[in-house]
């Protein structure tokens, strides 16, 4: 059969990066093979800092799943330079005729998920052949960590394009796509696994040398967000038979009743950019779950950064605290506005190049400028305009951001839990506002419309608005990002369309890389629209 690239193994088991603040700084195993690797719990345990080390690679290439989030969704346009190709208007249009030629926006993105599984997959079929001494609690640790990454993985995909080859052992065949529904059922038992077998250790209470590791909680509070987005986008009363609304809830539950978390007190400090000397740090009491990036990635392929940062960057301008990007996802004045004037979260969560008088200077070499950045999310620069990345010895600011993803955030708990009808799913709701409002609170009754404005406002920017709409139906979210807007492309003002039917005619996915279905020989199939 014919293989694909995206299967194929490098280098046995792929180079192990490293990292200054987890415990991803470990000796490099490329040169074991499958035979001889597979032996000890120390064998083991290098395979599974390579699983982390996969994850953290995944989106080091193509489009990164929060930079494509923002923009699929009515939080921002594609915006990037004003000469450069059309292929992130095509994907915020949902219009391949915007951009024919970008066929392959996400080919490095399905290869690098598909290498990250392929990871899990090779620890997962030899992990019996381990002489665990006895030893089962790690076995089973170390199992559930990967099997919560294999999930991750998968869910990101399956949001993102439908229906994937599923393969949960490695292989290189040539793998048809699968249904949803089998997608999901692989998503939830591995994430029951997880969930059982995880220890319950609060994420920032972690030893300083395996911090960054998978807990109960996070296993949990995901099962939580697969339910929903499952539920909703496909109409279910249950995740695939698998897990019912009322131990979804019983997940999130136990998240807050047991898993030691809180939220910081002001909602700036959660991120570099909005606090500047008030930053709380990575790791805080708010983290469920983070992905781990630092500075020390370099051009000879040791990839620990934050690639896609860069993306959201102001365009090729440093300007106090930020630093220079790309100029891409430049915000929809919609969010903007769709905060109270008394919301802290506006400011900590979008730069406003007039209200913070920012001299922005390249607005003829903008596309989609909107007079608005997205913050939590932005590289940072010193007063002298000198990146931070770079400052703290890293080769480049194009590859060496070193902020975190926080994943799950203890406020997206709240939330959840909330919907889902926990029994104090007011005072959940109340506590996420009193924090973002302060003196200008007042309470309103909790519901699905209010937790759904609550979230669009408390996870601006964070890579969750996207799947929010789609979980509320594919006529919601068109509605929802359907535009025609007045944007500046070089300085000139010109209208920006998006069409509802464009969202609905694709149900949302993003293209399948054509380069995949080649190779397969057409065995893939492209998603409606595309």
């Amino acid at each position: 059969m014919k293989n694909l690239k995206i299967y194929i193994l490098v280098a046995a088991l792929l180079s192990l990066g490293a990292c200054k603040k987890s415990f991803l700084d470990t000796e490099d195993v490329t040169s074991a093979t499958e035979q001889n690797f597979y032996k000890t719990p120390d064998d083991g345990w290098k395979a599974l800092v390579g699983i982390y080390d996969g994850l953290q690679r995944v989106w080091s290439g193509g489009v990164a799943l929060p930079v494509a989030s923002a923009i699929m969704s009515d939080e921002a346009f594609g915006g990037t330079g004003n000469a450069d190709g059309f292929g992130y208007q095509m994907m915020d249009e949902f219009d391949k005729l915007r951009s024919p030629s970008d066929q392959d926006m996400f080919g490095d993105t399905w290869g690098l998920y598909y290498k990250a599984i392929y990871r899990v997959n090779m620890l997962l079929s030899h992990i019996d052949g381990i002489d665990w001494k006895g030893n089962t609690t790690l076995r089973n640790t170390y199992e559930a960590e990967a099997r919560y990454i294999r999930a991750f993985c998968y869910f990101d995909m399956v949001r993102l394009f439908g229906n994937i080859p599923l393969i949960t052992k490695p292989t290189t065949d040539n793998v048809p796509q699968e249904s949803a529904d089998n997608v999901y059922k692989l998503i939830a038992t591995d994430l029951k696994f997880a969930a059982s077998n995880l220890p319950a250790t609060s994420y920032g209470s972690q030893d300083p040398s395996t911090r960054g590791r998978v807990t109960k909680w996070a296993a949990e509070s995901l099962i939580g967000r697969v339910f929903l987005f499952y539920t909703g986008y496909y109409g279910k009363g249950d995740l695939v038979g698998e897990v019912t609304k009322a131990e979804a809830l019983a997940y999130v539950q136990d998240v807050i009743n047991n898993g030691g978390f809180g939220l910081v007190d002001k909602f700036a400090n959660l991120w570099p950019a909005a606090s500047l000397n008030n930053y709380v740090g990575e790791d805080n009491k708010e983290t469920v779950f983070a992905i781990k990036y630092t500075y020390t990635s370099n051009w000879n392929g040791n990839v620990d950064g934050n690639t896609w940062m860069v993306m959201f960057g102001i365009r090729i301008q440093s300007i106090y605290p930020y630093g220079m990007g790309w100029g891409g996802a430049t915000v929809n004045p919609r969010l903007w506005n769709a905060f109270s004037p008394g919301d802290s979260r506006r400011s900590a969560s979008i730069i406003s190049i007039k209200d913070e008088k920012l001299d922005f200077q390249n607005i003829k070499d903008q596309r989609e400028y909107t007079g608005y950045c997205i913050k939590k999310y932005t590289p940072m620069a010193d007063e002298a305009g000198r990146s931070l990345a770079e400052k703290m010895g890293g080769a480049s600011f194009m590859i060496s951001q070193y902020q975190d993803y926080v994943s799950i955030r203890y406020a997206d708990v709240l939330l959840m839990a909330a919907e889902l009808g926990a029994p104090d799913a007011q005072k959940y709701f109340d506590d996420v506002r009193k924090r973002a409002l302060g003196d200008s609170f007042v309470q309103i009754p909790v519901n699905q419309a209010n937790i759904m404005n609550e979230r669009r406002l408390e996870f601006a920017g964070e890579g969750i608005r996207y799947w929010d709409l789609l979980r509320q139906g594919i006529n919601v979210a068109a509605n929802a990002i359907a535009e025609s807007a007045t944007v500046q492309n070089g300085g000139v003002n010109t209208t920006k369309t998006i069409l509802a039917s464009k969202v609905i005619e694709t149900k949302g996915f993003a293209q399948i890389p054509y380069s995949q279905i080649t190779l397969s020989n057409n065995v893939l199939k492209q998603n409606q629209g595309w």
